[in-house]
């Protein structure tokens, strides 16, 4: 039976489930569950702290698990990642009082708060910079302010947040980090269809399907504007003048491949969701 660890709250725990169910296995029904079964699929669950996750997977006491990148790399855990799970974006930066630091060497000697020091220690023993760390659980802005540390190393989005708390961004970005699969050493068949089933809603949730009828004379133009993965399908049609065409586009991208179609001569242009794939 294959084990997975699954984050039990926090931003990554939500959509995470969501990815599961959506891959056809049977998650918790109730929040205060710790371990879920699901004998259909050979699999059970285990719901964690997420900075715990690699830990648990790394020592082989799970075999699989999700968690974000920088968690993983935070940990010092032997679990290797094995798939983007394309969730969970967080950019990890330097930032301190504004105008005061310029580049990564101007913290050569002082304290640095974070929540990650880990990632931090290893990220600035790579540009040969050594610093005090200040471990803090969150809320690392208000550390300059209060005077536990000279700089943070913190999670960024918009930057509002280390602006309000009178901080400016520096230096280069530590880390791009994602929800991600990792898993340990142990074999197990099961991690595969895993992987191909998250992989599959993935897919899904990138792709769309799209059917049209176009002139035969202009099937060719078509096919350049919306290639697909491999290559489109071509049905015939009662006039042997038109064909049908059914072709996966990317969902981002989508309205303006139908524009074009439409500019082109393609008519009856319908787009489908696509629920689940293997590609």
């Amino acid at each position: 039976m294959l084990r997975i660890a699954v984050p039990n709250k926090g931003s990554l725990s939500e959509t995470a489930a969501q990815m599961l169910h959506e891959a056809g296995y049977t998650g918790r029904r109730d929040p205060r569950d710790l371990v879920v079964s699901d004998p259909r699929n050979d699999v059970e669950f285990f719901y964690l702290r997420p900075r715990d996750i690699a830990t648990y997977v790394g020592s082989g006491a799970l075999d699989v698990g999700i968690t974000g990148r920088d968690l993983l790399l935070d940990s010092g855990s032997p679990a290797r990642e094995i798939a983007s799970l394309d969730f969970g974006d967080s950019t990890f930066r330097f930032a301190g009082p504004a105008g005061r630091f310029a580049e990564l060497s101007d913290l050569e000697g002082l304290r640095v708060a974070t929540s990650y020091p880990g990632l931090v220690e290893a990220f600035l023993a790579r540009h040969s910079v050594t610093v005090t760390l200040v471990t803090l659980d969150g809320a690392v802005e208000s550390a300059v302010q209060l005077g536990v540390a000279d700089a943070v190393a913190d999670v960024v989005s918009t930057g509002t947040t280390l602006r309000k708390a009178g901080l400016e961004i520096f230096g280069p970005v530590i880390l791009e980090s994602t929800a991600v699969l990792i898993s340990s050493e142990n074999e197990n068949t099961g991690i595969h269809t895993l992987l191909r089933r998250l992989q599959g809603v993935l897919v899904a949730r990138q792709y769309v399907l799209m059917d049209y009828d176009i002139p035969l004379g202009k099937l060719d133009a078509a096919c350049l504007l919306a290639p697909g993965i491999e290559s489109p399908t071509v049905s015939s049609l009662h006039d042997p003048d038109w064909v049908a065409v059914r072709v996966m586009v990317p969902r981002y991208d989508s309205n303006h491949i139908m524009d074009a179609l439409y500019e082109l001569g393609a008519r009856a242009i319908l787009i489908s969701a696509i629920h689940n794939a293997r590609l």
